[in-house]
């Protein structure tokens, strides 16, 4: 597979007024086309702020500090007001995590869709709005639904109509906060469904964000796992569940209860999430680890090739 995506050393930072709060610390990630990638982790750990950087949408006081993205051949980073006007919902686009925050309340779904179209490209409001009525069916939803505003819809519907504006210009790569926080299982559910046939019908590409690892098992070909701004484990989504090596991984996946089999007692992961303004010497992790050692505690790990092929920042491998 070729690299449709790649970051490299990437560093976001939150200018306070004690100090930078490092957000993303040199992270690197590729994704290849019509690939899914699962970016999971505690809330606060770098996640989202990682997904904005790559259509550049952050604002101050967040700043990217170092490091490239590389789309075709272009770093995101260094194009113009012009080039990342294209760039953004023609080659990528997001799917925000609250679909309510993200429809604007007082105009109708049809008014969004057709704005995000010919904002875009150049055609009749006519033919946007067949293409709304289009997008709407492509997502399960009735033609219907234009003249709806978005306090008329359910939380499911809702998230529908985020999907099909995301998916208006037939991007590349779809980049996914979070998609169904706040639905029920059964509608949950649903929209992956939904969107597993919409990424074999039209061939994209997936970051799918969640704290969720259950739910990323089931659609990620790949898993990268975030703890304090730095991607501590990548590998296949089969080896991150079955071999997790890293501490803070093992500890997600032991949080999680299982359907069948015996019940067994759940143990969370201790403490909370190092301060961003006040990182320890060495390991970020070393204070929640309970395998922790004196190397943790003197030496920041690096990204290394673990004996099951997914790549580890741990001393321990």
């Amino acid at each position: 597979m070729s690299h449709l995506l790649e970051i490299n050393n990437l560093c976001v930072d939150y200018v306070s007024p004690n100090g930078l709060a490092r957000a993303v610390n040199c992270a690197n990630l590729s994704i290849s086309k019509g690939e899914t990638i699962g970016l999971a982790g505690e809330s606060g750990c770098g996640k989202s702020t990682l997904a904005f950087a790559i259509s550049r949408l952050h604002k101050a006081p967040a700043l990217v500090s170092e490091g490239e993205i590389i789309y075709n051949k272009k770093d995101v980073l260094k194009m113009n007001d012009k080039e990342l006007r294209k760039f953004r919902w023609n080659d990528v686009s997001i799917v925000f995590q609250s679909a309510m925050n993200s429809l604007n309340p007082v105009i109708t779904i049809g008014e969004q869709l057709t704005d995000v179209l010919q904002a875009h490209k150049d055609i009749p409001y006519k033919v946007a709005y067949e293409k709304g009525v289009e997008l709407l069916n492509t997502v399960g939803m009735h033609g219907d639904r234009m003249k709806s505003y978005p306090h008329q819809l359910s939380g499911g519907m809702r998230q529908r109509v985020v999907i099909a504006i995301a998916l208006a210009l037939e991007p590349k790569l779809i980049i996914m906060d979070e998609p169904t926080t706040a639905l029920d299982v059964v509608v949950e559910r649903e929209i992956l469904n939904e969107l597993y046939e919409l990424k074999e019908k039209f061939g994209f590409s997936i970051l799918f964000i969640s704290h969720d690892l259950s739910l990323m098992g089931e659609i990620a070909d790949r898993i990268a796992v975030m703890y304090a701004g730095n991607i501590v484990e990548i590998g296949t989504a089969e080896k991150v569940f079955s071999e997790p090596q890293h501490p803070y991984t093992k500890g997600l996946i032991s949080s999680f209860p299982t359907i069948h089999g015996p019940k067994e007692r759940l143990y969370g992961i201790p403490g909370n999430p190092v301060n961003l303004l006040d990182l320890p010497k060495g390991c970020n992790f070393q204070a929640r680890c309970n395998e922790c050692f004196s190397r943790c505690k003197e030496s920041e790990p690096e990204l290394v090739s673990a004996s099951n092929g997914s790549y580890v920042s741990c001393h321990l491998i």
